[in-house]
């Protein structure tokens, strides 16, 4: 499964809704399909891998809970062959089950019960992302196309790729944004709140703690390439830096 290719514009955007229960599934695929988007249901991990190999989506939404393969398990395989933003579902209370998510590399998530609105509005954020990349790629927004080059980190918007001393890392949409905004201006401090504008923008609500999620899968990544890299610095109670 690669990145998701280019929509039709004459399509609403793809969207593969997987959740256990199918007063869900039925409820939510209404009212997104109302929303413009088109959706495509299941109610299992195994079909929905099955279904995304073979038609990629634009975005995925994941239940946690699920039988025959769960939603943590269906998004470490989605990981392993795609950058595709994916929401993910999560119980109220289950603060684990939301930051193991955003550690495998869920672009964001959820709380049950939820509003079909949010996540619609959610879902607009992550496809305007997503956009941005498309336009950059084409040749439009040009003056986001030079590559950063910082010591040994090189970002190539045009390409979303994204190289430490010659070897790729593979970054999400949200983490590439989130490594980008640091290393554009190293040494000066991002609050939690200019990165979470910097990833997800302004209109999106997202807590403070998604943010260190993802800065610690960002360190992981890295470090599997170097295990000696230490680029991005915690000032607490502050927000990060990426070091001159």
């Amino acid at each position: 499964m690669t990145s998701p290719p280019r929509r039709n514009p004459n399509q609403g955007p793809a969207v593969a809704l997987v959740d256990d229960d199918r007063n869900i599934l039925a409820s939510v695929r209404m009212s997104l399909e109302a929303e413009g988007f088109t959706v495509r249901t299941y109610s299992d991990g195994e079909s929905a891998l099955r279904g995304m190999m073979t038609t990629p989506p634009d975005v995925a939404v994941l239940d946690v809970k699920m039988p025959r393969m769960d939603g943590m398990e269906l998004l470490r395989r989605i990981r392993s062959r795609s950058t595709m933003p994916v929401i993910f579902l999560t119980s109220k209370d289950d603060e684990l089950d939301q930051l193991t998510g955003l550690r495998l590399g869920a672009d964001d998530y959820i709380t049950k019960p939820f509003s079909v609105h949010l996540l619609a509005e959610r879902l607009r954020a992550l496809l305007r992302r997503q956009e941005a990349a498309i336009q950059v790629a084409t040749g439009q927004g040009r003056e986001q196309s030079l590559p950063v080059v910082r010591g040994d980190l090189t970002l190539d918007s045009e390409r979303h790729q994204c190289l430490w001393q010659g070897h790729e890392v593979s970054l999400t949409v949200t983490e590439f944004l989130i490594v980008r905004a640091l290393a554009t201006r190293p040494g000066m401090v991002k609050s939690r709140d200019q990165l979470i504008d910097a990833a997800y923008g302004d209109s999106v609500y997202v807590d403070d703690r998604t943010i260190d999620s993802h800065i610690k899968r960002i360190r992981k990544k890295f470090r599997q390439v170097d295990d000696t890299f230490a680029q991005i610095e915690t000032l607490y109670g502050i927000g990060y830096r990426y070091k001159e």
